[in-house]
């Protein structure tokens, strides 16, 4: 027992020391609690997002073996971005016939394809056939099974979905030369 302290004219109990054993199982504890935590953040939206970054085929490559192919144009601060991204790594995961390439909107390597396909927002998809060539593209924050659609599409040859947001490139646009002159002709307030 522990002797008790004395201050002025009351004793109080000195408080007893942990158990050794009782000691470790809480260090324990808060060690399982922080590698949690960490395992968490690891496996958020964020780390879903760039992790499929890190895998992205390049560009070039993808768009010639052979393969269907989707694009998205993003950003690490794009909300829509982080929270579609399990829904892609998932895609990805269930269609690995399906190349997917992630172009991060604020890497000024990108400038060129952000023109060429008109880019003005935030997550874009550019959706390509099997040959290379442009199918369409998809607008906007798409659920699991939006995805699912355009990657049964991609994969089978067939139409595009009919959704918001999705549609086939122009037919006026004649290549990367046509859509490069029609932008720096024509603003966002020009009606010509």
């Amino acid at each position: 027992m522990a002797a008790p302290v004395v201050t002025g004219m009351t004793s109080t109990p000195a408080p007893p020391a942990l158990p050794g054993l009782l000691r470790w199982l809480l260090l324990a504890l808060a060690l399982v609690a922080v590698a949690l935590a960490g395992l968490r953040l690891r496996l958020g939206p964020e780390a879903a997002l760039e992790r499929m970054a890190r895998r992205s085929p390049p560009l070039s490559e993808a768009l010639a073996d052979g393969r269907p192919t989707l694009v998205e144009f993003y950003a690490d601060w794009c909300e829509s971005c982080l929270a579609m991204a399990p829904a892609m790594e998932d895609l990805e995961r269930r269609h690995p016939e399906l190349d997917v390439v992630l172009l991060n909107v604020d890497n000024p390597v990108w400038e060129p394809q952000l023109l060429q396909w008109q880019v003005n927002g935030i997550p874009h998809l550019e959706l390509f056939g099997a040959d290379g060539q442009d199918r369409g593209q998809a607008i906007g924050r798409r659920q699991p099974q939006e995805l699912e659609q355009l990657a049964v599409a991609l994969q089978s040859g067939g139409s595009l979905p009919d959704l918001a947001g999705v549609g086939s490139q122009s037919p006026l646009a004649d290549g990367p030369a046509a859509t490069a002159t029609a932008t720096a002709t024509a603003g966002p307030r020009s009606h010509g």
